[in-house]
Order: C-alpha cells, then structure tokens, then sequence
C-alpha cells in the first residue's frame, strides 16, 4: 500500500508543468501544455517560488493580487518592488532600490511646455555611421474630422531619442478641415495648425528618418542602419500620419505580451506609466512628448531584463521546428518536466534580444 501511495505521488510531480505548476493526470497531457504555452526563460518570473507568467500584470496578481500565493505576498510585502517586482535581499535595500526604479515626471512636465513654444527639427540621416542600432520614440495627439469630429487627424507630432532630447517636434496641418480641436485634451488651437506643416512633408521626414538611408525592402531588424521605432498604438499613429514602417522595427507597448492585461487586452499608457514607472501622465492638457518619455523608458525597463541566453530564442526559427513534434510523442513523454522546458521556446519577440 506505501508503495503504491508513492508512486501515485511521483507520477504526480512528474506530471507538474516546471514552469506554471499546472498538474496533469497524464504525461501526454502535459507534453500537449507544452506545445501551447511556449513557455521560455522569456516570460516574467516570480523572485520567489520561480513560476513563470505570461505578463508582468499576472505575476503582479500571483505576488499582490485578490487571491495571491500567500507565502510569495508576505515576503513581498517586506522585500519587493512594486514597479518592476523584483525580490530584493532586505527592506533597506528594497527601499534603495525603490527609489531609483521609480521615475519622477517633474522634468518632463518642464521640458514639454516648452516643446510647445515652436518646431524642432533635428531629423539628420546619418546613414548608419552611429554605432548599434538607434532607437526613438514616437507620439501624436489627434484633432478630430468629419461632420461630427470622430475622425483622427493627426494635428502634433514628436520624435526623442534614447536620452530623453526632441528631435522633432511640429503642429500637423491635416489633408481635410478639422471640426474639433479637442482643445481640452490636446491643448491645439486654430491658429496652431494655420501655417502648421503639411501632413506630406511630416510624412516623408519621419519616413526617411526612420530609414535613415536605407530602402524600405532592405529594412532589417538586425545589422542595417533602419532605427527601432517605439511608441503605443503605433499603427493608429502611423496610420494617421500615412507611414509605413516593418512591424520587425517596431516596439509598441500596447502589444508587447508582458505589458498586457491577463486577457491579453492591451493596457493604457497611462496605467502602464503609473503602475511601471511610478508617475501621472495624461492629466489635462496632453503633451505627445510626455508619451514620447513614457513608452521610451518603459522599453529600455523591458529590454534590461537579464533572461538566459539561447541560441534561437523564437518558436518560429526554424531550428526549433521539431522541439516539441507529434513524431517525438513517446520520447518526449519519457522526458523530465525540466527537460520539456528546455526545449520550449518563446511565441513573441523579448525586447531584452535588442540589447
């Protein structure tokens, strides 16, 4: 009788996922998990028992939410962050370390009035001379048309780079008349896009600008000169502006798995900035160049994250076709949970394999 209760018990934990904890009644079942999760050194882990999650907003509910892992909640009460939800070693130095993670708006409220006072434009192609990849920000603040002032126009755009600096920045004067400012939000008046540039010369500067010298059929996520393009909700941004841009020079923070909501619904930038930088955006009047700051610094959070490194870190090379295969059922149930998460590999692009 001892010896069956053990065995049942081994079979269970040898059923137990190594990355979620889910438990299966059979070893089939858990291979079959395996193909579907695409569990990865990749997703967000908690500091404490070391479950992997698909986004930072499931491991905050794992460490803090309604129903937490109690034994992780109290040790994170006293020895964790809650904007990038590391574990640190004692109270004091969670404190330390709180007070450099968290980011302060003060100096970007400043710099933003004064971003209104006229047009920057410094948009030079250097034609990859730089050295590694260049990466910018873009935001838009939209007016609104048609007869009842529900249709995007873009009306301001601006463009930073990776050190927080404008480098462009101009009121939009749209392809069709404009019938609501939405001054409230957007702070835009009539006489701010009378002699605004017109919406084709934005167009071609950013488009030639993010090129940076190289034709768009050549454009390549690794070794060109083309610069990484950041921002959330890109493609209603370039939309508006009538760019077009490679999705694999992309970076939007409304649809990067980690920042998504547990539903896989996008979060708002405002949240994101409040919950992951620790400020207010988006109060009263909107500044593009305040968005601009937030969804730059919420990438290069994501793209410091220290994950182990592979070889082809993405399910879909073609190296790891047959990891997981239908013709590798037997071998592949003969395998130890640690050696099935071994072989899984990551269904999105981490931002730490810009670095």
């Amino acid at each position: 009788m001892d010896y069956r209760y053990e065995s049942s018990e081994n079979s269970s934990g040898r059923n137990k996922c190594a990355a979620c904890f889910r438990q299966f009644n059979k070893m089939e079942h858990l291979v079959d998990h395996m193909r579907t999760s695409f569990h990865s050194v990749h997703e967000s882990k908690c500091g404490i028992c070391r479950k992997h999650c698909r986004s930072f907003e499931s491991l905050r509910e794992h460490l803090i939410g309604p129903l937490p892992k109690q034994e992780c909640k109290n040790i994170f009460n006293v020895r964790g962050c809650r904007y990038c939800l590391t574990i640190l070693e004692s109270s004091n130095a969670r404190r330390v370390h709180q007070e450099r993670c968290q980011f302060s708006n003060v100096n970007v409220g400043l710099v933003a009035r004064m971003s209104t006072l006229g047009m920057r434009d410094s948009l030079n192609i250097d034609n990859g001379y730089s050295r590694g990849t260049q990466v910018v920000s873009l935001a838009c603040k939209m007016v609104g048309g048609g007869s009842d002032g529900s249709l995007d126009l873009c009306g301001r755009v601006c463009l930073i780079d990776e050190n927080e600096n404008i480098l462009f920045h101009c009121y939009v004067k749209p392809l069709i008349p404009v019938t609501n400012y939405r001054y409230d939000t957007t702070g835009i008046r009539p006489e701010y896009l009378r002699d605004a540039m017109p919406l084709r010369q934005v167009q071609k500067k950013i488009q030639d600008f993010l090129c940076n010298g190289e034709p768009m059929w050549k454009v390549k996520p690794r070794g060109g000169r083309a610069r990484i393009l950041v921002g959330h909700g890109l493609d209603h941004d370039l939309n508006r502006l009538q760019v077009e841009y490679p999705a694999a020079m992309i970076r939007d923070t409304s649809k990067y798995p980690p920042l998504m909501k547990t539903s896989k619904l996008s979060n708002s930038l405002k949240y994101l900035t409040q919950a992951y930088l620790g400020y207010d955006i988006q109060t009263g009047i909107q500044e593009p160049f305040e968005d601009c700051v937030a969804t730059m610094r919420l990438y290069t959070r994501m793209r410091s994250q220290r994950h182990g490194a592979e070889d082809y870190p993405l399910a879909s090379d073609p190296q790891n076709r047959n990891n997981l295969a239908a013709w590798r059922q037997s071998e592949l149930e003969r395998m130890s949970p640690e050696g099935l998460l071994a072989l899984s590999r990551s269904d999105f692009y981490c931002w730490c394999l810009d670095s």
